[in-house]
């Protein structure tokens, strides 16, 4: 018992006080990213280099720099390594969570999407105190299923903030899902939503979730689980950093 008093003490405390006190996140972590406005003068090279189709054209400049949609990029920093004007960057913010899909896409010029994120809808106030969620994990490669299990560590604590993963849909808010949502998986995702009472919300944390990330347009995929399940908020990532995830979640409760 001294042992364990000893080695606790040594520990300290290790609970970081978020969202008060913000993480040191690792100089790997890629981040927001942010679009400078340039002429690319018909240069495609970030179109292809981006393994997902990230980069969509921007309305109204074809030549201008490109659109990057948060819900299928990966983050692996490949159109910024090859754009040759720099126009790409990553900010190292690790809150990117919206309520809506078109607040995913980053615009060049435009404020970044979360410094204008709505308040959360109003359905969500009664689970300001309470939220409990069934995880779902619908094909995923187990990464983004992994940061959302390391919440229940101490660093995080995510119990503190009255949110919890439970085992049964009947005892849960809402559903979480990750994963491109295989076929296989579709009808599973769907009964576990009809199996938790309403109202409820549905969370799509990664790329495969939102938009079917690496998957996307597969055989077996359909893409994510946003034309399956009304989605109310959306967690970019491949996976999401632990905090974008509890960011989002925080967001709720907003």
């Amino acid at each position: 018992m001294l042992h364990i008093i000893k080695e606790r003490i040594r520990q300290k405390y290790r609970t970081l006080d978020y969202p008060r006190q913000q993480p040191v996140l690792s100089p790997r972590f890629m981040g927001r990213p942010s679009l400078t406005p340039v002429n690319c003068d018909g240069c495609t090279a970030c179109y292809a280099a981006c393994p997902t189709g990230a980069l969509l054209p921007t309305e109204g400049t074809p030549d201008g720099t490109p659109t990057l949609d948060m819900g299928r990029c990966t983050f692996c920093g490949a159109c910024r390594q090859v754009c040759p004007r720099q126009a790409i960057a990553f900010t190292g913010e690790h809150r990117m969570a919206v309520f809506r899909r078109e607040d995913l896409l980053v615009v060049p010029g435009q404020p970044a999407p979360q410094a204008a994120r709505p308040s959360a809808p109003g359905k969500f106030s009664l689970f300001r105190r309470s939220l409990k969620l069934r995880q779902v994990s619908a094909a995923g490669c187990n990464a983004c299923e992994a940061d959302c299990n390391v919440l229940g560590t101490l660093v995080f604590d995510l119990p503190r903030f009255g949110i919890d993963f439970v085992a049964s849909p009947r005892h849960a808010d809402g559903i979480l899902v990750t994963g491109p949502v295989s076929e296989n998986m579709r009808l599973a995702v769907i009964d576990t939503y009809d199996a938790i009472p309403e109202p409820r919300l549905v969370a799509a944390v990664g790329a495969c979730a939102i938009s079917g990330g690496l998957f996307r347009n597969g055989p077996q995929c359909n893409n994510g689980i946003t034309d399956i399940l009304p989605v109310d908020l959306f967690v970019p990532g491949c996976p999401p950093n632990p905090w974008t995830i509890l960011d989002g979640l925080l967001a709720l409760r907003r």
